[in-house]
């Protein structure tokens, strides 16, 4: 074991996409751009589920949610992204990295467990037409969403759980735009066998 002294690392460098600042100054147009426009197009889908009455299904309930976790994941990163394009100093603190990296997994996770349900409702439409209505009742497609925003929540917790625990002794430089697990595991000193396990499942 490493009985080193290490000073505390209290916040992170995002180095970004590039240290050119005209090349920043374009990215950062480009990105705000998309991401508006991410925004937009989903929030009009959400709109446009909730107004039709005939889109009140469950394969539009299933997406309207997939349309609020996009918007999500959006939020999580690129405003920061677009603050470090702009500004000399781009750090992010320990806490707000952790804070980062357990949204991108609650909306990771909800995502995959979501287009899961979506496949399955898929499948019970095409090869069950004729019992669909009662494959797919108004209570289990509300269990399904709220399992997948479960699942997603749980993923999270135990990732950011074990990542608290990590202590962060190495350079604290992420060569990322945004903070994800994989780069916090490559900074810490300390023991990340359940993390690396955690992950993995």
């Amino acid at each position: 074991m490493d009985f080193r002294n290490y000073s505390t690392i209290t916040e992170f460098i995002l180095l970004g996409l590039s240290a050119n600042p005209h090349i920043q100054a374009a990215l950062f147009v480009l990105f705000l751009g998309f991401y508006l426009l991410t925004i937009m197009g989903n929030l009009l889908l959400l709109l446009v589920i909730r107004a039709d009455f005939h889109l009140h299904t469950p394969m539009y309930f299933f997406l309207s949610h997939l349309s609020f976790v996009d918007i999500c994941f959006s939020s999580v990163t690129v405003p920061k992204m677009l603050e470090n394009l702009l500004s000399q100093k781009k750090t992010i603190s320990v806490e707000g990295c952790l804070t980062q990296v357990f949204f991108v997994f609650v909306a990771a996770g909800t995502e995959a467990c979501l287009l899961s349900v979506m496949a399955y409702d898929r499948y019970a439409a095409i090869c069950h037409p004729l019992l669909y209505g009662q494959i797919m009742s108004k209570q289990l497609y509300m269990q399904l969403v709220w399992g997948s925003w479960g699942l997603g929540f749980l993923d999270a917790f135990i990732n950011i759980f074990l990542a608290m625990k990590m202590v962060f002794c190495k350079a604290q430089i992420i060569p990322h735009y945004s903070c994800e697990m994989p780069s916090l595991l490559s900074l810490s000193c300390s023991d990340i066998s359940r993390n690396l396990i955690a992950l993995l499942c």
